[in-house]
């Protein structure tokens, strides 16, 4: 699939950046006309990865987190959240909805699952001590369709 645009961000994980981070991908997908909904979607997507970089990759730290976005062949909206922090050492249990490493009622456990029900597609890939990678993707229907 070809990369039609695309933009590349470093920020350190503090937390007043997530509104940044979302804010930079939905600035970028809007070049797609994308319907509120769908701009609100990608919103939540991002701001559900960036804060799971926030507080469960860097616990003890502030460490980088990189966005990558493109715009693919399709009105294909992709995203990838990546961090270098401690790592998932169970994926599919992370992904598991109410599942949290944080202690009880910190948080809900849902991340993985906003993001899922929001993207078309979600991928997560991560090595312990290394970091995790999010990718997303979306495709942006025509309002015509």
């Amino acid at each position: 699939m070809n990369i039609n645009n695309y933009f590349r961000l470093v920020i350190p994980g503090y937390s007043r950046n997530e509104s940044f981070a979302r804010a930079a991908a939905a600035a970028f997908a809007a070049q797609l006309d994308p319907t509120v909904e769908e701009i609100n979607d990608i919103k939540a997507a991002v701001s559900e990865a960036v804060t799971n970089c926030i507080v469960h990759a860097y616990p003890d730290k502030i460490g980088d987190i990189e966005m990558v976005a493109r715009i693919l062949d399709g009105d294909i909206f992709y995203i990838r959240i990546k961090d270098k922090g401690c790592g998932i050492a169970d994926i599919k249990q992370a992904m598991t909805p109410l599942f949290s490493t944080c202690e009880e009622g910190e948080r809900a456990g849902l991340g993985f699952a906003v993001m899922g029900s929001f993207m078309d597609a979600l991928r997560v890939t991560s090595r312990l001590g290394k970091g995790t990678s999010v990718i997303m993707t979306k495709r942006v229907k025509s309002k015509n369709e």
